[in-house]
């Protein structure tokens, strides 16, 4: 597909993307839901509609022009096809599970059988852009950021989903006090307000921790996963991490910018050693330096904003020294696990490429 068409794709997807971020919004902050039938799951199919429809229509010009079977569908939009009807069953079969067992409202909306059915096959929907650019001939090994863009915007909002889904273990929706006070107390089990979220929850130094150990693992991966098949331009992970910031950002009504912003800040300085160190598949010393520096930076951002805008620092400085030194060898555990020896471009026989080219 032209990159003005995956273009499209991703916009269309940012709707889909959107509409779920106002739901868990308002399954976050208004007291009761009693009805499936809501402004904010019309915002949400709604994208679906046209992102399905706008995919479907790809198919049927290709259709149109003479190309029969698998081969009137675009590169990377066959998942995307498939995961159409799917996800109009499992939100028929969500509908039914709300008429006959009513609204969930609290950690069991992320255990329904339809909701894990719906983002599974959203996953698939907004990942098409990303698995449209993965093979697309001009897209080289050193992409620029308006032709990657809309790779970066679709699995950005995949790992937003991700995160959604994984909300009990997401370190940025804490707010700074929440996290100052939880570092300053020895004991695990002290509880301290989560602040995100009009009933909250008690929490310790042990919940904080996981949920930076879960939040680290879920927004690094992908970012690690693009560096092994690109030399990522400047502003890319600028870009991705905004964009997951906004779920955790709509589920706690952006109460806890100040954290939000320090994940932003993360992902310019992540660009700028990307620019620095030039990481990729074929330079595993780069990558795997890039995976624990970048971790470490993140979290160190996530300790300075807490302890500049909650209060000061944590009393605790085991706590606040070595989480992010934590996150660091966990990146850095990551990178090796995804790069464990570096790839190098094996040359093209002279036969196979004039064979490519025809």
């Amino acid at each position: 597909m032209s990159p003005r068409t995956d273009l499209v794709t991703a916009l269309l997807g940012v709707w889909f993307g959107v509409g779920l971020m106002i739901d868990a919004w308002a399954h976050a902050n208004l007291a009761e839901l009693e009805t499936f039938f809501t402004p904010w799951h019309a915002v949400f199919y709604s994208g679906f509609a046209v992102v399905s429809g706008w995919i479907i229509w790809q198919v049927w010009r290709n259709w149109r022009a003479g190309r029969q079977g698998l081969a009137a569908v675009p590169t990377g939009y066959l998942a995307g096809l498939v995961a159409i009807p799917a996800f109009a069953a499992f939100g028929l079969a969500d509908l039914l599970w709300h008429t006959i067992l009513g609204i969930e409202t609290t950690l069991d909306i992320f255990f329904s059988p339809s909701h894990l059915g719906l983002i599974v096959t959203m996953l698939l929907i907004i990942t098409t852009p990303l698995r449209s650019a993965w093979n697309a001939p001009d897209v080289g090994a050193r992409p620029r950021l308006g032709r990657l863009l809309p790779a970066l915007v679709g699995l950005a909002f995949a790992t937003a989903l991700v995160s959604l889904f994984l909300s009990y273990g997401d370190a940025l929706q804490y707010r700074p006090q929440a996290i100052v006070q939880a570092f300053s107390l020895a004991q695990d089990s002290a509880a301290v307000p989560r602040g995100a979220g009009p009933r909250p929850v008690a929490v310790g130094a042990d919940r904080v921790a996981v949920a930076m150990v879960v939040t680290n693992v879920v927004m690094l991966s992908p970012v690690l996963f693009l560096v092994r098949r690109w030399l990522l331009p400047f502003g890319s992970m600028t870009v991705m991490y905004t964009i997951m910031a906004l779920m955790p950002g709509a589920q706690t009504a952006f109460r806890n910018l100040p954290i939000l912003l320090s994940f932003v800040a993360a992902g310019f300085v992540s660009d700028l050693l990307i620019r620095r160190l030039r990481p990729s598949g074929e330079r595993r010393a780069a990558y795997w330096t890039f995976a624990g520096l970048s971790a470490f930076a993140t979290w160190s951002l996530y300790i300075g904003v807490a302890s500049a805008t909650g209060g000061g620092l944590p009393a605790v400085p085991e706590l606040w020294t070595g989480a992010p030194v934590v996150a660091g060898l966990i990146g850095l555990a990551l990178g090796a696990l995804l790069l464990p020896n570096a790839v190098t471009a094996e040359p093209v026989p002279h036969g196979a490429a004039v064979a490519e080219c025809a």
